[in-house]
């Protein structure tokens, strides 16, 4: 008895990882010549009136952008890149403009770091990990707009950062109207007499200093003295997520010292109430509406009368 011939039981196009990458390959190049996850502006050179989406409602996606500190993606990016691009792909599908936007956090520690571990300039490392991002970010078939991409570290971004800490310098929080106003209406209220000053004297009397200080009272961003967390390891200050539970740094492992240090400040607390109340307005679960409100902090002291035995 011979044994039967097996040889067409072979498939003729079998699906395997050279046929997946040969797959994957074309149609990704094929979106690219085609411009496929283009969004078109409404006017503008961005604006294409013949685009099947020119007109359909808009939908914004935009992805937490990640740091370019290392050679390249780890799996934690496309853990939730991966969902933004199936709810816009979605969305596309049923007719909508979806702008799906993808840009690099390029400053901060990690670029810092990784330049001093590679020994070269981090604005070289940081230029060719964004380039190999993008490459990967492609491989993985997401959906971004490839024209609507940024880095922090170009110059045309971080102006508007710089433009915005401005705005927020020359304001202060008007708790009766309940809004931020121009450091000059409240120069004048002082100057007016309609607003007293911290210690009660007319505005005319303070010296140069003590009006600065006056204003500087009342600004959205101030310069304050407050407990850090200090890594001379590092020369930086840590945000209390990298602080480990031994009290190092999550990167380098350098010990990590409370100490008190000049620094800019937000008054972030004037808003609490609104913060809190504009919260209801929101259309988020339950649940992440109370994480706000953790975060945001809020709370009313308690006054105690103690009755005690005359002397």
């Amino acid at each position: 008895m011979t044994d039967p011939d097996t040889s067409n039981d072979i498939p003729q196009f079998r699906y395997t990882a050279t046929m997946a990458d040969d797959i994957e390959r074309r149609w990704q190049d094929h979106w690219e010549e085609n411009n496929t996850f283009y969004a078109p502006n409404p006017t503008g050179a961005m604006s294409d009136p013949d685009h099947p989406r020119a007109g359909a409602p808009k939908l914004y996606v935009l992805d937490m952008f990640p740091y370019p500190s290392g050679a390249g993606l780890h799996v934690g990016h496309p853990l939730g890149y991966i969902g933004t691009d199936c709810f816009g792909r979605y969305n596309r599908m049923a007719g909508r403009n979806v702008l799906h936007a993808m840009g690099f956090d390029a400053y901060g520690l990690p670029a810092e770091q990784y330049a001093v571990q590679t020994g070269q300039h981090p604005r070289k490392t940081t230029e060719a990990n964004i380039e190999r991002y993008r490459a990967q970010l492609r491989r993985l078939g997401l959906a971004y707009d490839p024209r609507r991409s940024v880095a922090t570290i170009d110059p045309e971004f971080y102006r508007w950062t710089q433009w915005i800490f401005l705005q927020i310098f020359n304001s202060w929080y008007d708790q009766a109207q309940r809004t931020a106003r121009p450091i000059a209406e409240l120069v004048a209220e002082f100057a007016a007499g309609t607003r007293a000053t911290p210690d009660g004297r007319p505005w005319a009397e303070l010296t140069a200093p003590e009006r600065a200080d006056a204003v500087d009272g009342y600004r959205l961003a101030y310069i304050s003295e407050a407990p850090v967390n200090w890594c001379p390891g590092l020369g930086t200050v840590l945000a209390n997520e990298e602080v480990t539970a031994d009290g190092r740094s999550e990167r380098g492992n350098y010990p990590v010292f409370k100490r008190n240090l000049r620094q800019w400040m937000m008054r972030i607390t004037a808003y609490g109430d609104r913060l809190l109340e504009d919260l209801e307005r929101l259309d988020w679960p339950e649940p992440i509406k109370l994480m706000q409100r953790n975060w945001i902090g809020r709370s009313e002291g308690a006054r105690v009368h103690f009755r005690v035995a005359a002397a």
